[in-house]
């Protein structure tokens, strides 16, 4: 390989290395951002937290490789620009497409790892992430006393207090609700002072009551109570002790088996294994309907062999019926008894239709989930490489290379392409577009203008320079200053 072809890799691979961990800093954040609700106050390990986060990086790392190989090929391409290098290599000979060869193959490399990291790294990543998620969903929050609150984290109790000493282990204006018996406030505790301490196992809370009552509504068996008097018991004490268990500390890990047959922890070959039995279950489904509803209900009293075994038996017979000539051959209490039945009929077929309708709806939205990730593995991977066919051209143009200029028209690209992927994902699980053209239609947007991108770089286009819009503004203004002028001089010539 030529020395040339080693220096323009080495040039787009350290800008590269550089984005890519930035786009994983600011998506793993934005995680952060999303389910910190679901982390904070659960007493989680560390190495809990470290592991989540682990699966989470993993899943992230297709977006970030497209935003990385955008940044990365504006800014090497922009930093060859800025100091003359592309001029060098054009005055040479080369074009600029030949200079692209050597980071167009890696990227090729690169979206081939992407797709085969996205089809069988993805998939185990999203399982082992959702399990551990979903556990630490379970976990019941850590036992907290804040000033002023009440805390719910042992359970049948909530626990208030008015302030807390410096040692953190005395309260004051303790206030206790018993919600044990599931019937609402019917006991409540109220003390001075109390003080707090937890078992050396820590597996109970003790609380250590001073100067305070008790009050509790008695509900006792086999009694009857009037319901606006209720007998009440009030209790007075210097010094009352209470022992409430702790939520436990420790995550409970499930079996990751429950979860294995959702459609994000699918590999492409099972993905399209699982929609086609959906397909197939789908129009079963729909024809055990049909042929239902025409036994049980439509000719709920012809020869149910015949019907069985004859598809061409339902037109005849249909067409054979005329009920203004049946329902003329019978007196008026019978018309009357026989319009009523077919009415409870027609609703029994019309609820039996609109329950087969949303069932077959159902499952189809539920098809379309599975296309939309097998799409999904290859949009993502071939968006690397569409990104790098608008950044390398576009780098060329703006000849700006650092983290300004290429920073900022990298994030225009970028949200510009997930909205519209996000819209066409949205319009292909609900049905309103095909999967695929709401899977490829962001990426395919893209495709024409990485081609003109290029070809306006290989004609050297000034296109993103100051200069070139204030000409084309300026050639505006003086197209309706002329237009306006015209207008003047026939208004004058008329007068």
């Amino acid at each position: 390989m030529k020395k040339m072809h080693w220096y323009l890799i080495k040039a787009f691979i350290g800008p590269f290395f550089l984005t890519f961990g930035i786009a994983m800093i600011v998506l793993i954040l934005q995680f952060v951002w999303k389910w910190i609700d679901e982390l904070v106050g659960k007493g989680l390990e560390f190495r809990v937290i470290i592991e989540l986060l682990f699966y989470t990086s993993l899943g992230l790392v297709p977006l970030a490789l497209i935003l990385g190989v955008l940044l990365a090929s504006i800014m090497s391409f922009g930093n060859l620009g800025e100091h003359n290098e592309l001029t060098s290599m054009k005055a040479s000979g080369i074009s600029l497409f030949t200079s692209m060869k050597p980071v167009l193959i890696f990227v090729v490399f690169l979206t081939i790892a992407a797709f085969s990291f996205s089809n069988y790294v993805i998939p185990v990543t999203n399982l082992k992430f959702y399990t551990l998620l979903l556990d630490i969903r379970r976990q019941a929050p850590e036992f907290m006393v804040k000033e002023g609150k009440f805390n719910n984290g042992i359970e049948g109790y909530s626990i208030k207090v008015g302030s807390r000493s410096k040692d953190g282990k005395t309260f004051y204006d303790m206030m206790i609700y018993d919600h044990s018996q599931k019937m609402g406030n019917i006991g409540v505790t109220v003390a001075d002072s109390c003080y707090m301490n937890v078992t050396e196992d820590g597996n109970y809370l003790i609380l250590s009551l001073f100067s305070g009552f008790s009050y509790a509504e008695q509900l006792e068996d086999g009694r009857k109570f009037d319901k606006e008097k209720k007998p009440l018991r009030r209790d007075e004490f210097s010094m009352q002790q209470l022992l409430f268990a702790l939520p436990e500390n420790e995550l409970n890990r499930s079996g990751e088996d429950t979860y294995k047959d959702h459609y994000k922890m699918m590999s492409m070959a099972q993905l399209a294994d699982t929609a086609r039995a959906f397909s197939n279950e789908i129009e079963w489904r729909k024809k055990q309907a049909v042929e239902g509803m025409m036994q049980r209900e439509i000719l709920r009293f012809e020869d149910k062999t015949k019907v069985k075994s004859d598809t061409s038996y339902y037109p005849d017979t249909l067409k054979a019926l005329y009920a203004d000539s049946i329902i003329g051959k019978l007196d008026l209490l019978d018309q009357q008894s026989s319009i009523k039945q077919a009415q409870i009929f027609a609703r029994i077929v019309q609820n039996g239709v609109t329950t087969a309708r949303e069932n077959a709806e159902s499952r189809t939205q539920w098809l379309n989930r599975h296309w939309i990730e097998w799409h999904r593995k290859l949009t993502i991977s071939f968006a690397c490489l569409v990104f790098f066919l608008i950044g390398a051209p576009l780098g060329a143009i703006i000849r700006k290379g650092g983290l300004g200029t290429p920073v900022v028209v990298s994030i225009v690209f970028f949200i510009s392409w997930h909205i519209i992927s996000l819209a066409g994902e949205k319009y292909a699980r609900g049905g309103v577009l095909p999967v695929w053209e709401g899977m490829w239609g962001s990426t395919l947007i893209l495709v024409p203008l990485g081609i003109f991108l290029t070809f306006k770089s290989t004609m050297d286009s000034a296109m993103m320079t100051k200069e070139t819009y204030t000409i084309f503004v300026r050639k505006i203004v003086d197209f309706f200053k002329a237009k306006r002028r015209h207008k003047n001089e026939s208004t004058s010539n008329n007068q």
